[in-house]
């Protein structure tokens, strides 16, 4: 499996979650902020049959796929743009959704960043994200992290887990322009797949893993990687390796 579609199959019970609470309707404009490959644009464009998906990242890789796979499955109404969402001039009040599947964790500046993602919604139209819990509360973070690592400095920064708390992420949407602001508790595993081998490839790519390991020497990376596979190995079932994971299901509507 490439890499692209790792990130599908890892979020797979996540996004039967977000399909559901996203709720696009047959006429909605649906705006998709950091859609990676697409496949929640595309399952939005499916269920927008007489409206349409624009899906947004900043990787134009992702992007060429996320094209090629709409075009494959015959979706006229879906396109993908490469663009930053905290600072792209998008039509002003153009979109009636926008749905974001843990693309907007990374904003240097979240306030203005929504503020800017505002402007091209409607008024009273939504906003569904699906960001993360807590570091603590995802084993997919911890347990990997300790079997690399003793240390485990705060993240600083933009991170995947700098929406984790309600209050503040509540403020951040508020002081955007945006109202009724919810949180719904997601617990759902991550999957890495089905056998040990394949976790093992998967994790290795992951972006902080990638950090952790080229801060040690080569004994140290043996010795890291060594303690990586035990650890895969004890969440390894007979339908795959899981990580336990909590998210928010985090809905808004734009002020009028």
């Amino acid at each position: 499996m490439s890499d692209l579609f790792d990130y599908d199959a890892e979020l797979r019970l996540h996004n039967e979650v977000f399909r559901a609470a996203a709720r696009v309707g047959s006429h909605d404009r649906v705006l998709d902020i950091g859609c990676g490959t697409g496949q929640s644009t595309r399952e939005a464009a499916r269920a927008a049959v007489d409206g349409s998906a624009l899906g947004v990242d900043l990787s134009a890789p992702m992007l060429e796929r996320a094209r090629r796979l709409s075009d494959d499955q015959g979706l006229a109404n879906v396109t993908f743009q490469e663009a930053d969402a905290q600072v792209h001039p998008f039509p002003p009040e153009r979109f009636d959704l926008c749905i974001s599947r843990f693309g907007t964790m990374f904003f240097a500046d979240p306030v203005t960043a929504f503020t800017n993602i505002g402007r091209a919604l409607r008024p009273a139209a939504r906003l569904v994200l699906l960001v993360w819990q807590k570091r603590d509360r995802n084993e997919w973070a911890t347990a990997i992290r300790r079997s690399l690592t003793h240390a485990s400095p705060a993240p600083r920064g933009p991170n995947p887990f700098s929406l984790a708390d309600p209050t503040v992420t509540e403020g951040i949407l508020t002081a955007a322009g945006f109202a009724e602001v919810d949180f719904t508790d997601v617990r759902e595993p991550v999957y890495y797949g089905p056998d040990n081998a394949t976790a093992f490839d998967a994790v290795l790519r992951l972006w902080e893993v990638k950090d952790l390991l080229a801060d040690l020497d080569d004994a140290a990376t043996e010795q890291a990687r060594a303690r990586l596979r035990t650890t895969l190995d004890a969440h390894n079932t007979d339908g795959g390796v899981y990580f336990d994971s909590r998210a928010w299901i985090v809905t808004a509507r734009r002020r009028h």
